[in-house]
């Protein structure tokens, strides 16, 4: 059953206090004038007194549309322009932090609503809210973060929900850490468990919807992974609702602290290793929004998925493959600099990827609080590693342009694991060095074929290239490696 409400709503917002201290990050060995070459960072002018906190973008053919934290939506006219226009369609949402077109409608997820929302008589404004699905109780905590909506391949809207952090005044609410499918009907049900700080929820090309969870207690380091009925993704907090009816996900029973990855993985019932975890401080620290580039609308890394962060002002990218019935993967640098930490990105009608901007809540690199920027690419390819592929023997690694094989020597590869534990974070456990016996296969010289010493499944591997060559071509000087680092999560062996 749809409901209508008022279109405009009065609420107190309180401001929200950081979730962790930020520290400084490690230098970083490229610098950010070097991936200015190749991708560049386009400012959109925002109005004085415009608080463009982004909790969410949308763009359909009368303009972008933006939600902020504040509880307001700007459409925003000629957002390519050097003067864009900006008009209030909407306020008095609480923390709206997604927003999706569909069917004619702007769908957005409020803190205690999925709602849909529509200008009926095109005069600039929002006539006409609906709530579309509620029932996930607030315990009153400030950190009750709802996210989405995203549209999965059955028609069903997933949202994610962030777990409570300190006092929850109101009392414990259920369904608190979990990914819910909203149907048409406005029905919803608990589809996976175990999420901490889940601030990106999207959809694959394929239908499949996927999150990114954030570095913190039993979440060893950020990570990304697909989000599937009755999955378990390793916070106990909230495990209590699987008893709910509503709930798809089965109960895991106690959740020891202090195992090793592997070990929770066999021993705990529907643990969900991610697709990829994303180091904390070596790829980012607080991963959010994301999107897959289906078009190759970024040069050399068509299909792989484009990530922002919150922490580090920076735009990272994934490549996965399913490997066993299940995805692992990659992450890799791609683009820092940014004006603050980006929450939601977007491909823009023109090919460049649009990145909402926010510092409020949590802090992060950069000197603005809030805004809105555009990544472009320049259309020349850089000398990179493109793609990391598991084999049964080691890795498959593909370069961008030939490599010369003479300089496969440095190769410099590491493993590591993890603890499963509740303590904030986990620094890499069990380290190891491997030896490489690395060649450059038949074809056209882009591909390197890696078998590696000590090869084991259920660890991350560092794989760092940054100092192989390009292969010398006659009338060319051979450019240098951009970045040529990869973090490949090895989940199994294909």
């Amino acid at each position: 059953m749809i409901h209508f409400v008022p279109a405009l709503l009065s609420l107190v917002f309180v401001e929200p206090i950081p979730q962790e201290p930020a520290s400084p990050a490690p230098v970083a060995a490229v610098s950010v004038e070097g991936e200015a070459r190749y991708a560049t960072i386009v400012d959109v002018p925002v109005p004085e007194g415009v608080v463009l906190e982004v909790g969410g973008i949308a763009e359909r053919d009368d303009g972008l549309y933006v939600c902020t934290r504040r509880g307001e939506i700007w459409r925003i006219t000629e957002p390519y322009s050097a003067q864009p226009k900006f008009a209030l369609w909407a306020e008095g949402l609480q923390e709206p932090l997604g927003l999706l077109e569909h069917e004619g409608w702007l769908y957005c997820a409020q803190r205690g609503e999925l709602s849909r929302m529509r200008d009926r008589d095109v005069d600039g404004r929002m006539d006409d809210l609906e709530t579309v699905a509620s029932g996930w109780v607030l315990s009153g905590n400030y950190h009750e973060s709802c996210f989405g909506p995203a549209l999965a391949g059955d028609g069903s809207m997933w949202l994610s929900l962030n777990k409570p952090f300190g006092d929850e005044p109101f009392g414990r609410a259920p369904f608190r850490g979990f990914a819910i499918a909203v149907q048409k009907d406005g029905s919803w049900t608990g589809e996976c468990a175990g999420l901490r700080s889940p601030a990106g929820i999207g959809t694959a090309p394929w239908g499949e919807v996927f999150y990114s969870d954030n570095q913190g207690e039993w979440c060893a380091t950020s990570k990304f992974a697909p989000l599937q009925r009755g999955d378990f993704h390793g916070h106990p907090w909230g495990i209590d609702s699987c008893k709910d009816p509503r709930s798809k996900a089965a109960h895991p029973g106690e959740v020891k602290s202090g195992l090793r990855m592997s070990e929770a993985a066999t021993t705990i019932p529907n643990f969900r290793l991610p697709a990829v975890w994303i180091p904390y401080d070596e790829c980012g620290r607080s991963p959010a929004g994301f999107v897959w580039d289906d078009a190759g609308r970024f040069g050399p890394y068509r299909g792989q998925v484009f990530c922002g962060d919150q922490y580090s002002s920076e735009v990272f990218r994934m490549s996965l493959e399913r490997v066993q019935g299940r995805w692992q993967g990659a992450c890799y640098p791609f683009r820092r600099g940014f004006a603050c930490g980006i929450v939601r990105v977007l491909w823009a009608k023109d090919g460049s990827l649009w990145c909402g901007l926010t510092n409020r809540g949590w802090g992060s690199l950069g000197q603005s609080e809030h805004g809105l920027q555009r990544l472009r690419w320049n259309g020349e390819t850089p000398f990179d590693l493109v793609e990391a592929k598991a084999t049964t023997t080691g890795f498959d690694l593909l370069f961008s342009m030939p490599v010369d094989g003479a300089s496969l020597d440095s190769l410099k590869i590491k493993s590591w694991t993890y603890d499963h534990h509740e303590s904030y974070g986990c620094p890499p456990r069990d380290v190891q060095s491997h030896i490489a016996k690395a060649t450059v296969g038949n074809g056209d010289g882009r591909m390197v074929h890696m078998a590696l010493s000590s090869l084991v499944d259920g660890r991350v591997y560092s794989l760092d290239a940054s100092a192989v060559r390009a292969a010398a071509l006659p009338g060319r000087v051979a450019p240098k490696m951009l970045h040529g680092k990869a973090w490949y999560t090895r989940n199994a062996a294909p």
